[in-house]
């Protein structure tokens, strides 16, 4: 039996076949082409004690080598930083470990917990010393740069405080509580009910916030809101610290089949000490777990009382996936505005002053940024002062329909364009501070613009390719909003096949960081990011590490790209074509790596440059090439069957008169790429 063919039973590489079975009593070299057959069924009624002996080896040496990282972390004094509470995702991301690591030794404690779930800094703490971590707790505010944000607050507070004539200006709202509680789904929702397009036929673009128009069924009276869409963790921090000066209201959703959480008791914190005024929207009722008292009583017991209940928030139950009652919460928001409506209002005659949204990297048009008016009207032409440095001026603006607009006024998110390099999220834009603003250092600070990131060709025949394994493709994603992420990675997941597959070393919400580099480096993985960008620093270590990233606004398209990747990953499939055989009647001539030979074509055709297996007693001795064929004195391209002719061959093994020669060609065609 051919090696190959026992190989192919036993669901093996040949190659790894070949170097453990001398290892079990079989004498058989590391080159061998055939097996005994006598030999090939020991190995087979055997195969199963031998896979299950090599699995244990297998083991065996992962847990010691998890021991030794252990131990080598403890001698270095390896410190992680952990808050008060922290998602067991989010805590693997820190300990930079394989999430399915971290949750397996929280289950060796009797812990039972998802990605998603947090854990507090004592178990957390408990876990990281165990996998050799020395662990230091950090309270939520050193993670921001506090004299920064206050450098901006006071900026913006400063400036919103010119002007002389105000007057009413939409609320700006924004939707707080935990990541799974529908947050979402609501905006989407409210973006379609009862809202007055524009623009016949168009369509809502996400360019980080947007303002609807609302009428009332009963007044058909209209009036704007406009809506803060900046999705993502990170994007929902800087949201969080900023709430007090980029939001009027805030609706705190949670819900009703789930409770009240600690990202919701977090939540209800922020809007409290930035004393927004805030509506809560019980959502998901249509749910037949949904228990809506249960969750109020929650909700009172943080400190949050319902109006019913003698208390002062208003807390309206609907079902952002039925639209249910969003007309009655949209209806409480403008109530809301109408008590605080001192505090609503602008100078709509003066420079614009407003604050960052959004912002990307347009392959087309370059730096992109939303801005959030929040005083004054901005203007084509105006120059871009942020955080006092000219980023540029506004050559175009667009709002949330794509439509191009002259300008913008207070609560109106625009879409400009007209930046030499992108500002950050949260930055804050003053028109008026031009004059004692100072142009930008574009070469230090166009760190998205400098260098393209070389995209990397997947090699078929990865170094570190597993023989027992399939093919991976490893991918470390970043998404806008969990919703995306979860679609992204189960269509992903869907895509199976029998010799390549993905898988995803990496994953999370927000911006692409340094942390999601370094794991795209050592898993040799690319960045899929969907509606996030990178960070300058993660930008400049892509570059450094050359790590591709690719950035997508459609799930379709990163379908179609994992495709495409994962056929390359494919071996190419080889044809064979039997050509003819010629039985070797004279050895002519040999050298050391050629031979010159002649013989009898006694099946098809022997062709120039055809490649040849050597035949003798019926088994396969050697391999080579046909460089030149002759019929007599004459250099021909083929010789036919019947005819007598010599063939120059080049090949190790020496023919023998009386040895077969076989001909045959091999063609490569790319295969295609057939899921299961």
């Amino acid at each position: 039996m051919n090696v190959t063919e026992l190989a192919r039973r036993l669901r093996v590489n040949t190659k790894v076949l070949l170097d453990i079975l001398p290892g079990y009593g079989f004498d058989i070299g590391k080159k061998s082409i055939k097996i005994d057959d006598r030999m090939a069924n020991q190995v087979m009624k055997q195969w199963k004690r031998i896979k299950y002996d090599l699995d244990r080896k297998q083991r065996e040496e992962l847990e010691d080598k998890k021991r030794k990282e252990r131990e080598l972390r403890k001698q270095e004094g390896v410190t992680v930083s952990l808050p008060r509470l922290i998602t067991v995702r989010d805590f693997s991301d820190r300990l930079q470990l394989p999430v399915t690591q971290v949750i397996t030794e929280l289950m060796k404690s009797g812990i039972l917990a998802n990605q998603n779930q947090n854990i507090d800094y004592d178990t957390a703490a408990i876990m990281a010393e165990e996998l050799g971590f020395h662990p230091v707790q950090v309270s939520t505010k050193d993670v921001v740069d506090e004299s920064k944000e206050e450098e901006r607050t006071n900026a913006l507070e400063k400036a919103l405080k010119r002007g002389e004539h105000t007057t009413s200006r939409p609320p700006v709202v924004v939707v707080m509580g935990h990541v799974d509680h529908g947050k979402t789904k609501l905006l989407d929702t409210i973006r379609k009910a009862n809202i007055i397009d524009t623009e016949a036929g168009g369509i809502t673009q996400h360019i980080g916030a947007y303002q609807t128009v609302w009428q009332d069924p009963k007044t058909k009276a209209e009036r704007a809101i406009s809506f803060i869409d900046t999705p993502g963790h990170e994007a929902f921090t800087v949201m969080r610290s900023r709430g007090a000066t980029v939001a009027d209201i805030a609706i705190l959703i949670v819900a009703a089949d789930d409770g009240v959480k600690p990202q919701t008791k977090e939540a209800i914190q922020i809007i409290k000490a930035a004393k927004l005024p805030f509506v809560v929207a019980i959502n998901k009722i249509d749910k037949d777990t949904a228990d809506v008292m249960k969750t109020k009583t929650e909700l009172a017991n943080s400190g949050v009382q319902p109006e019913e209940w003698g208390g002062t928030i208003p807390m309206i139950e609907i079902s952002a996936k039925e639209n249910l009652n969003i007309d009655v919460l949209l209806d409480m928001i403008l109530l809301v505005a109408d008590l605080h409506e001192d505090d609503i209002q602008a100078d709509v005659h003066t420079l614009a002053v407003g604050t960052i949204i959004e912002s990307h990297l347009d392959k087309n048009m370059g730096p992109v940024a939303t801005v959030l008016v929040q005083a004054g009207t901005l203007k084509k032409g105006d120059p871009l002062v942020v955080n006092g440095e000219i980023y540029g001026k506004v050559r175009a603006m667009r709002d949330d329909h794509g439509k191009n607009i002259d300008d913008a006024g207070p609560s109106v998110p625009a879409q400009i364009i007209g930046f030499k390099v992108a500002p950050e999220m949260g930055d804050i834009l003053d028109v008026a501070s031009v004059d004692s603003a100072e142009k930008i250092d574009v070469k230090q600070k166009r760190n998205e613009q400098t260098g393209a990131v070389k995209q990397t060709v997947i090699n078929a025949h990865s170094d570190q390719e597993h023989e027992e394994k399939k093919k991976t493709l490893n991918l470390v994603i970043k998404a806008d909003v969990l919703g995306s992420l979860e679609a992204l990675i189960g269509s992903l997941q869907k895509m199976r096949h029998d010799e390549v597959g993905i898988k995803i070393v990496g994953k999370g919400l927000g911006n692409i960081t340094e942390t999601d580099v370094n794991k795209a480096e050592a898993a040799h993985a690319t960045i899929i990011g969907f509606n996030v960008q990178a960070t300058p620093i993660a930008e400049d270590s892509m570059r450094e590490h050359k790590i591709t990233f690719l950035r997508y606004t459609v799930i379709y398209d990163i379908i179609n790209w994992a495709k495409e990747a994962l056929t390359s990953l494919l071996d190419e499939k080889v044809i064979i074509t039997e050509l003819g055989q010629m039985n070797v009647l004279a050895i002519f001539r040999t050298d050391k790596k050629a031979m010159t030979v002649g013989g009898l074509i006694t099946e098809g055709k022997i062709e120039k440059g055809s490649l040849v297996r050597i035949m003798r007693d019926k088994e396969q001795i050697g391999e080579g090439v046909i460089s030149t064929c002759q019929i007599g004195q004459q250099s021909v391209k083929s010789i036919p069957a019947g005819s007598e002719g010599g063939i120059k061959y080049e090949g190790k093994t020496k023919i023998e008169v009386g040895d077969t020669i076989e001909a045959y060609k091999e063609e490569s065609q790319i295969r295609e790429l057939e899921l299961i």
